[in-house]
């Protein structure tokens, strides 16, 4: 755990690193699948600027939606401040921002879904890595057992052990990643993205049992809410897509 790094009189993030190298990351492997299509690699990172600048100004946004009692004496500042920041308004913004992006080259259709399908599991993974080394909450409910983990020097900072839930997300993050890259000529249009959702909706869906986060409904949590809707929509869109036929990419 280091939610810090020190560099002289430079102070880095290990959180800002990490979420940068999810970028670069992402944006690597889109560029290997755009040079795959014909297209130019270059495309890669116009397409991840986009969802940076994206998600950076809805998560922006969600945090003023959300906390607008506390900030409405000083909204301009808040919009502007460099701190709150809500992941879900980032997902809805970096999404608008990247669908911009799509129209604007001409790819907006669902293979621009397949083609962020790994990047997007990919960046995630690593996400969480920076979630592990700055302690900044995400952790999991009290347990003692053999890899349980304090976060006595986190941002937010715990004694007692829990489940360390971002390396469990990472693990299993990275393991969609690998199997959604190996499967990426397999299928039909818009077939990947479906698997993605039901696989990132059911990991997400699995690990908020071991993590501190309050229920909102039927015992569930909101990200718990979310994942469903995430596993029923990509297993709907695979059962249409396979009423229609199969589900595998014709042989060339």
């Amino acid at each position: 755990m280091q939610p810090e790094i020190h560099l002289g009189p430079i102070t880095l993030q290990t959180f800002g690193i990490m979420f940068a190298l999810a970028f670069i990351a992402a944006g690597a492997l889109i560029a290997r699948r755009l040079q795959e299509w014909g297209k130019p690699p270059d495309w890669a990172y116009e397409l991840i600027l986009a969802g940076l600048v994206g998600g950076l100004v809805g998560a922006r946004l969600d945090f003023i939606v959300e906390n607008y009692d506390s900030v409405k004496d000083d909204l301009l500042g808040n919009i502007f401040s460099g701190a709150g920041l809500v992941w879900y308004g980032g997902a809805i913004g970096g999404a608008i921002g990247v669908g911009l992006w799509a129209w604007r080259r001409g790819m907006l259709n669902a293979a621009l879904l397949d083609l962020c399908a790994a990047p997007l599991a990919l960046g995630y993974a690593i996400g969480r890595i920076g979630c592990q080394l700055s302690g900044d909450g995400d952790y999991g409910k009290a347990w003692d057992g053999p890899w349980a983990m304090a976060y006595p020097e986190g941002t937010k900072p715990i004694e007692e052990t829990v489940h360390p839930t971002p390396i469990y997300e990472t693990l299993a993050m990275g393991l969609v990643a690998y199997l959604l890259w190996r499967l990426r000529d397999r299928f039909q249009t818009g077939v990947l993205f479906s698997i993605y959702l039901v696989l990132a909706g059911t990991e997400r869906f699995l690990v908020e049992f071991m993590r501190r986060n309050d229920h909102v409904l039927l015992g569930l949590t909101q990200a718990q809410l979310i994942s469903l809707a995430m596993i029923a929509a990509g297993s709907a869109w695979l059962t249409v897509k396979a009423s229609r036929g199969t589900l595998a990419r014709a042989a060339a």
